[in-house]
């Protein structure tokens, strides 16, 4: 992230829409760097742990914007975005969506700003707030990219910025895929301790194995990426599907004998399965991807 204890960064005053949890990180990292800063939030009362470290709150979100020219939005949904906004003048102003929503929402939101005489850059946060100000928090951008160079500096003061791609709704799709890997690793995760839970494992130990073999495993993504940009899907393939399927069948019986439901399981192996059946037996699970696309 960028340096903000230099006195050639600039201490852009900006309003945030929405103190929870991630608002409230966020609104700290910007005071604590020196930024003037004005907040509102629905419940008022949410406001005050930044108000006591020096931030403004405005009575209401049309104060709030008017009060400086970049606003950055951190609501609940869409829908809360524009109902905040709905009463504001956005002439002028450029504002920073750090609302979670999907790519759709994204692109009709940058257009209803553009209507309104904003500017409009879109982000997704990924972070949880008490990583916020770390240097493993990064916020991915998308939209207008004068803008994002622009304030880049504050940005930065949080998370470390990413841009990628004009498309506004690019930042909130590679949001939503690395979240979707996330909660395929965490659905490995539970299967997993579901699988030693009523074995003599303790938990901890086998924590300490089960972590470095994911981030060992997660490496394979590179490979596939590889595979699905040059379109060989067989190139550098270490353990083909063939193998992986005959292997399955362990994995489905240790489940029954510990007593542990495979409905995480299942799923994924049914889909290896399918694709065998079509004949790739000599590719890994990259080629899995085709068969999630529906169009």
């Amino acid at each position: 992230m960028t340096d903000t204890s230099s006195s050639s960064v600039p201490r852009i005053p900006l309003t945030l829409l929405g103190t929870g949890a991630m608002g409230t990180a966020l609104g700290r990292a910007w005071l604590a760097a020196g930024h003037p800063l004005t907040v509102w939030n629905r419940t008022a009362a949410r406001t005050a742990a930044l108000t006591a470290e020096g931030a403004v709150a405005a009575p209401d979100a049309a104060a709030a914007v008017a009060a400086n020219r970049l606003v950055v939005v951190c609501l609940l949904d869409d829908a809360s975005v524009g109902e905040a906004l709905a009463g504001a003048d956005l002439t002028g102003r450029d504002l920073v969506n750090l609302t979670t929503g999907t790519p759709a929402d994204a692109r009709s939101r940058a257009a209803w700003a553009e209507e309104r005489g904003a500017r409009l850059l879109d982000g997704g946060i990924m972070a949880v707030p008490p990583m916020i100000g770390t240097p493993g928090a990064f916020v991915l951008y998308s939209g207008d990219r004068v803008l994002f160079e622009e304030y880049r500096d504050v940005l930065a003061v949080p998370a470390g910025p990413a841009y990628v791609g004009a498309d506004p709704g690019l930042a909130a799709l590679h949001d939503v895929a690395l979240l979707s890997g996330m909660y395929g690793m965490f659905a490995g995760i539970t299967h997993a301790f579901a699988l030693v839970r009523e074995a003599e494992v303790a938990p901890k130990e086998f924590a300490a194995l089960l972590v470095p073999w994911l981030e060992a495993m997660a490496s394979m993504a590179h490979g596939a990426a590889e595979r699905l940009a040059d379109g060989d899907l067989t190139t550098g393939v270490v353990s083909n599907l063939a193998m992986q399927v005959a292997g399955s069948g362990t994995l489905v019986r240790t489940a029954e004998e510990q007593g542990v439901s495979t409905e995480l399981l299942t799923p994924f192996l049914d889909l290896m399965r399918r694709r065998l059946a079509d004949g790739h037996g000599d590719e890994d699970t990259t080629g899995l991807v085709e068969l999630l696309r529906t169009r």
